[in-house]
């Protein structure tokens, strides 16, 4: 079973979907046969290549419900053993992030590009990390374990810019408009960071789907909120 998660590091919702996924994936007796690929997505792709406090950013956004929505997700975010210290986050661009995640894909493998993702995550929303900053990903990256000299050199130069927005613009063509939604094999996709339980039922009725021979079905079996320019319960949306 092949399972694309398309995500934005910018996104909270993004960092709490992949850790009930994963706890889904680890109660599933056919977790082995499940391939994870990390898809890019942009909520803001023409937010300014520059470090900005996210209190301001949010607040200037949502004005006075920001600190609510802030508030919100840091308590989910724990309840899933998850630290969001949004006093410290740093917003900014995510595409060289996303560019660096498909490098990792390419090179390392997809256990490689879920580590980084998980770093990446964990790092911007609790430590400060800045995923605009060419020193703070090739770190992240050393941190999962991969080599520092071809991550800096590709962070250096411009390899897989087009690629990395031909795939966004291929998952707006797709349908997707919030982040997280995770696309089974190709024709199912559920949107938003849905419970462990909830996951773990869809992965066994897409096996059991794949299993009886399904033909193809429409993608769009939707789960989740995600309507409207913020980020309500369970995905953030455009």
């Amino acid at each position: 079973m092949k399972v694309e998660i398309y995500s934005d590091i910018a996104c909270p919702w993004c960092h709490v979907g992949k850790r009930r996924f994963e706890q889904a994936l680890a109660a599933f007796p056919g977790a082995g046969d499940v391939e994870v690929v990390y898809r890019p997505f942009q909520l803001d792709p023409h937010a300014p290549e520059e470090p900005l406090p996210h209190r301001e950013v949010l607040a200037a956004k949502y004005g006075p419900q920001s600190v609510a929505m802030d508030d919100h997700i840091t308590r989910l975010g724990a309840d899933e053993g998850l630290t969001f210290d949004f006093d410290t986050v740093v917003e900014n661009n995510s595409l060289l992030a996303h560019r660096l995640l498909r490098f990792v894909l390419e090179r390392y493998g997809r256990e490689a590009q879920a580590r980084l993702k998980g770093r990446l995550l964990e790092a911007h929303f609790g430590e400060g990390l800045d995923i605009g900053d060419r020193e703070h990903l090739t770190d992240a990256a050393v941190t999962v374990g991969l080599d520092r000299d071809p991550v800096a050199a590709f962070l250096d130069g411009g390899d897989l810019h087009d690629e990395v927005l031909d795939e966004i613009e291929e998952a707006r063509q797709r349908g997707v408009t919030a982040v997280p939604t995770f696309v089974f094999e190709g024709q199912w996709a559920v949107q938003g960071g849905q419970e462990p339980a909830t996951f773990l039922k869809i992965l066994q009725q897409v096996a059991a789907e794949t299993e009886a021979g399904a033909g193809a079905a429409e993608a769009g079996t939707e789960a989740g909120s995600g309507s409207g320019e913020a980020c309500a319960d369970g995905a953030c949306a455009v």
